[in-house]
């Protein structure tokens, strides 16, 4: 099987606020960030803390009998536990209380009090917790969009998808693979929405997905104390190597009319792009209107003028063959 070209994400360490604004955030490239002070969680965060500080309160987890879950077509379902009862499942290879299997896979991202309205905020939803945890003083505080808190269990694997904003991602405890792809590799990596319809990156169906191969992977792993920037629009598909916390932190990064305000999850285009996303497919629309060979003249137009107005010079002789065939 062709191979895609691997990449090392680099890492940095002993990183202030100074050197991460000046040298690695203007590069729009994930980095591995080691050395930042996150706090007394990496020595609190115990299964047994965990359980005492989140007590009875009810969460809504992720539950599957497989490790890869898969978004798209919803291979878990949703459960609720109390805190306590999930963290100690989590943590567990095999289980003696169970909703599917013995065997099964449990994954939390912490929501807001208002599901529908109100981003994560580790502060609200985890108070004792997030006392112990410092958000890196990276970017400024009103630019803060939420703090999420994610507990999986050993071996889970999350689909490959891409956030509208810029994100730090701590890992607080166990560790995490992470494989990213630019975004300018996203015509290789067959999107149904922000997701990848690509499930299996490790050994893809080819047949299914020829063009994958032409993605360049980027690959880090995660250990206690690391935080990888994750530029927005950088797809990320995470595996868990062991039981493990971490704590994603977003921010806006454009201005804040930029973002659609019905956004809880951060994860929704940005309210020009969807807009010019709209407005493509009524142009769509309209060139139905032609035979075949008027479609695919106008057509490959269309698509000369986009390069043209919206590709980086740099990156338009790449990407000229791909958008065209």
């Amino acid at each position: 099987m062709e191979l895609q070209e691997k990449i090392s994400v680099p890492i940095f360490t002993e990183v202030n606020r100074e050197v991460f604004l000046r040298e690695i955030y203007p590069k729009r490239r994930p980095t591995v960030l080691r050395g930042v002070c996150l706090g007394p969680c990496l020595e609190k965060w115990t299964v047994g803390y965990l359980g005492e500080k989140g007590g009875d309160k009810e969460v809504k987890i992720h539950v599957s009998t497989v490790p890869q879950m898969d978004f798209l077509h919803k291979n878990f379902v949703y459960k609720t536990l109390p805190f306590r009862e999930f963290v100690k499942r989590a943590s567990e290879k095999r289980h003696s209380n169970f909703f599917l299997s013995e065997d099964e896979s449990y994954y939390l991202r912490s929501l807001g009090e208002d599901v529908r309205k109100e981003p994560a905020d580790l502060s609200k939803q985890f108070p004792d917790l997030a006392e112990d945890f410092n958000i890196p003083p990276f970017f400024e505080q009103e630019q803060c969009f939420s703090s999420v808190l994610r507990i999986s269990s050993c071996g889970l694997q999350l689909w490959t998808h891409y956030d509208v904003m810029d994100n730090l991602l701590a890992q607080v405890t166990g560790m995490k693979r992470v494989v990213l792809y630019s975004p300018q590799d996203a015509l290789h990596l067959y999107l149904s929405g922000d997701k990848s319809e690509v499930l299996d990156i490790d050994a893809p169906d080819l047949k299914q997905f020829p063009k994958f191969v032409r993605a360049k992977r980027y690959e880090c792993v995660l250990e206690p104390g690391d935080l990888l920037f994750i530029p927005a629009l950088w797809f990320h598909n995470t595996l868990a190597l062991r039981f493990g916390v971490g704590v994603n932190v977003f921010w806006r990064h454009l201005p804040p009319d930029s973002y659609d305000k019905k956004d809880p999850y951060g994860n929704k285009d940005p309210v020009a792009a969807t807009r010019a996303l709209q407005a493509l497919e009524r142009a769509l629309h309209i060139l139905e209107e032609l035979p075949a060979d008027y479609r695919d003249f106008y057509g490959r137009r269309m698509i000369q003028r986009i390069q043209k107005r919206t590709y980086c010079d740099c990156l338009l002789a790449d990407s000229d063959s791909d958008s065209i065939n």
